[in-house]
């Protein structure tokens, strides 16, 4: 890993989603009304949660997951109330008290809220890990090589998304970088399938994985891939 390359985007994405747009996810992980745009987005991160939590299973009792990049915790409710017991991270501090202040109280107990970096060895290790949108402003390098990471605390399953490469959502983030800086969120670094792979095989870490299911959601300006990787 590039660690200069990968602190200072993890420094960018920390000050965007802690000091510039929590108003902005605050409102679209609710259920306020919200323009077209920003609904697409809600409705495809929905579509993204729900297929990931269909591959972890309805009976996660006794499975201890690792939420990386949690948000405000939506998937960690429904991991927990399915039986997880749950570290759910993320850099924003101000997300994570918005999701401490959504917590259901009938998931209190499994789920712990925590900010900082999801490669923290103290969170100590896990039946599965969720990167649900949390590597997507990576480069693949650095993506897969923080993923490789998590791989040596793992015991079953990584389940993580990425920007798949296609000439529309290139187009789409060309525009974005148009956007004066102050309103411009860390761009994505669209990810191919096929470079991920290569990657992966390189890495010893990651000798005792394989790539298993994936799924790609587009759902107007939402176009995310799902891949599965599982240890064999």
């Amino acid at each position: 890993m590039n660690d200069m390359t990968y602190e200072r985007r993890r420094s960018e994405i920390e000050h965007y989603f802690d000091r510039t747009a929590v108003a902005a996810w605050e409102k679209l992980t609710s259920d306020a009304p919200v323009g077209r745009i920003r609904e697409s987005v809600r409705a495809g991160r929905d579509q993204m949660r729900s297929m990931l939590l269909q591959w972890l299973g309805e009976d996660l009792t006794g499975k201890r997951i690792l939420d990386a990049g949690c948000g405000t915790g939506a998937l960690a409710v429904e991991a927990a109330r399915r039986g997880a017991t749950v570290v759910a991270i993320d850099l924003s501090p101000t997300l994570v008290d918005l999701a401490r202040e959504r917590m259901p109280h009938d998931v209190a107990d499994r789920i712990t809220f925590t900010s900082g970096d999801m490669l923290a060895s103290a969170l100590g290790e896990f039946d599965h890990v969720v990167a649900m949108d949390s590597i997507i402003h990576y480069q693949t390098e650095d993506a897969v090589d923080a993923l490789s990471q998590l791989s040596e605390r793992t015991r079953q399953s990584i389940l993580f998304t990425f920007a798949p490469r296609t000439p529309l959502l290139a187009a789409m983030i060309s525009v974005g970088r148009l956007l004066p800086k102050r309103d411009r969120a860390p761009w994505l670094e669209p990810m191919s399938e096929k470079r991920i792979a290569d990657l992966m095989d390189s890495h010893e870490a990651l000798a005792d994985w394989a790539s298993a299911r994936t799924h790609r959601v587009s759902s107007g300006f939402y176009k995310s891939q799902a891949m599965e990787w599982v240890r064999i």
